[in-house]
């Protein structure tokens, strides 16, 4: 009878227990605690940003999310890309291509120039942020005012042109202006924001290249 006591109270000593049942011992995981807030919500579809025109590289992207137990975090994502402020920045979960984003990348593209104003002297035709001027005569300075942004070439030539306005809708160069001075022409080509450019010589004129 005593050896039986004996050993089962040696029996109640090597027990591991718990001195607290209500809280998890060592080397078990909290159970997750969740939220009473509803988390059925419509499933992501594609969700876009818009850029400001100044907007050139993308430094970095960061998404903020609700966690299961109505926590908020954020996960964030270092880039070093340019960007083009014309089009929308998608968020999505889903890899489908549209037809129209496919187009926009096409190399075949590159190439194809379209006319957007013609005088006598001088027609200027534009692919993306390229504009090309068409000429003979000589590009004697070029320069960049701004409020709104504008390009301004003077090309030297005497010649009896007369006023030339031309307004482009949902372009991004949305108006060219040409007129006669002393000696010279000018064209003024008004863009849809802001930019900086080059300014090369081709051997069909000239080109700027907005960037």
């Amino acid at each position: 009878m005593i050896k039986g006591m004996f050993i089962f109270s040696l029996f109640f000593i090597l027990l591991d227990a718990r001195e607290n049942p209500f809280f998890p011992s060592e080397g078990e995981k909290d159970i997750l605690i969740t939220s009473n807030e509803s988390m059925d919500k419509e499933p992501l579809k594609r969700a876009t940003i818009t850029l400001p025109p100044q907007a050139r590289i993308l430094k970095k992207v960061t998404l903020e999310f609700k966690n299961l137990d109505g926590s908020i975090e954020s996960r964030s994502i270092e880039l070093e890309n340019s960007v083009d402020w014309h089009l929308p920045v998608f968020i999505s979960q889903s890899y489908t291509e549209t037809k129209d984003e496919v187009n926009l990348q096409s190399p075949t593209n590159r190439q194809i120039y379209k006319n957007i104003a013609s005088i006598k002297h001088l027609s200027l035709s534009s692919f993306g942020k390229n504009l090309k001027l068409t000429t003979k005569d000589k590009a004697i300075r070029n320069f960049l005012l701004v409020n709104p942004h504008r390009v301004v070439v003077d090309f030297k030539k005497d010649t009896d042109i007369r006023s030339y306005v031309k307004k482009i809708p949902n372009a991004i160069f949305k108006e060219i202006r040409i007129g006669n001075h002393n000696g010279y022409y000018r064209a003024v080509i008004e863009l849809d924001g802001h930019y900086r450019y080059e300014f090369k010589k081709i051997s069909e004129g000239y080109l700027i290249e907005l960037k």
